[in-house]
């Protein structure tokens, strides 16, 4: 169906442009009367449109369509055919290519974005093209809109870095949703990264929305992009305690959990002689998802570990020496 109506608009406009191509025959005296009578459309409506009274507006629009009836009719149809035919290959443009980023795996949010920018655009171009076949001066109207758009974008210089932010953003992906990320000053959980602005779900559930702008203008840190993390303790352990007894029954609690990763192999090490312990760094590999379980099972399960091997984990103490003066001699 179509193809037909392409085929009957095509028609319509072969028709047009050719009737506008090949004068009439005329006479002498035809000749006289046209050139007399020749002037232009624009201007024969507006005249025809100026008179004392309805009858005679009306008397006058009746002479003008006698006069450009067939010209404007051919006008008409030749702007329709441009309008349909035009929007027809827009939308077939833009479904090629629409088509073509989804096949190519682009992100679906820049996909209708483009899809919808690159139709408005389009069909811009061919009311402009369907308006100056009609006769309608566009110049004008495209200065205006060329002005409004300058206007337009001083105004919204933010909200447009935003967005050009946002575009890359989804094309280069330095942050996907479910990322659990710190940008822009905030931390958490990516869960929708749009064109102008990105949502974060804070450790406390907060919800927090971040301008692209500030995302892309400043460090991005991804606890989630790399797939595993590590999880960082210091244990304290008392200088009575044997160190190598203490060092072993750590890496047997690593050993033992079932979210601890064998590779890389988890470290336990001496970290500092500190004032009231040896401190020990226990250092475990998870999956950036098991990051938290980890952390606190391991923690918990260290101490518990440690008492049940009969070493202990000191606190902070400080012994504190009386010294008592001597007594004044008695007078």
């Amino acid at each position: 169906m179509k193809k037909l109506y392409l085929l009957f608009f095509i028609a319509i406009l072969s028709v047009s442009v050719f009737a506008a191509e090949t004068p009439a025959p005329e006479t002498a005296a035809d000749s006289a009367s046209i050139q007399a009578t020749e002037s232009n459309p624009e201007d024969s409506l507006t005249d025809a449109l100026e008179g004392d009274s309805v009858t005679e507006i009306a008397a006058n629009l009746k002479v003008y369509l006698a006069e450009n009836g067939v010209t404007l009719l051919l006008s008409i149809l030749k702007a329709a055919a441009i309008f349909f035919i035009g929007r027809w290959i827009a939308t077939l443009i833009v479904n090629l290519l629409y088509n073509a980023m989804k096949k190519a795996k682009v992100d679906p949010t820049l996909n209708k974005f483009v899809k919808n920018l690159l139709y408005t655009g389009l069909l811009a171009f061919v009311i402009i093209s369907a308006l100056t076949a009609l006769g309608v001066s566009t110049t004008s109207a495209v200065a205006i809109l060329g002005a409004a758009g300058l206007a337009v974008g001083l105004a919204l210089g933010g909200t447009l870095s935003n967005f050009a932010a946002g575009v890359l953003m989804i094309i280069f992906k330095p942050i996907r949703v479910a990322d659990f990320v710190e940008v822009g000053g905030a931390t958490g959980t990516v869960k929708e990264i749009g064109i102008f602005n990105t949502i974060i779900a804070g450790p406390d559930n907060v919800r927090i929305i971040v301008p692209n702008s500030n995302v892309t203008g400043g460090n991005v840190t991804n606890y989630t992009a790399n797939g595993t993390r590590r999880v960082d303790l210091v244990i304290g352990v008392s200088y009575e305690d044997d160190i190598k007894k203490a060092k072993e029954v750590m890496l047997a609690v690593l050993k033992e959990h079932p979210k601890v990763l064998d590779t890389p192999e988890p470290f336990v090490g001496v970290k500092e002689l500190a004032d009231s312990s040896v401190n020990y760094v226990v250092r475990p590999w998870c999956r950036a998802a098991d990051y938290w379980d980890v952390y606190f099972a391991v923690t918990e399960q260290v101490k518990y570990a440690l008492e049940a091997n009969g070493l202990t984990i000191p606190f902070p103490q400080r012994d504190v020496h009386m010294i008592t003066a001597p007594s004044a001699p008695a007078k």
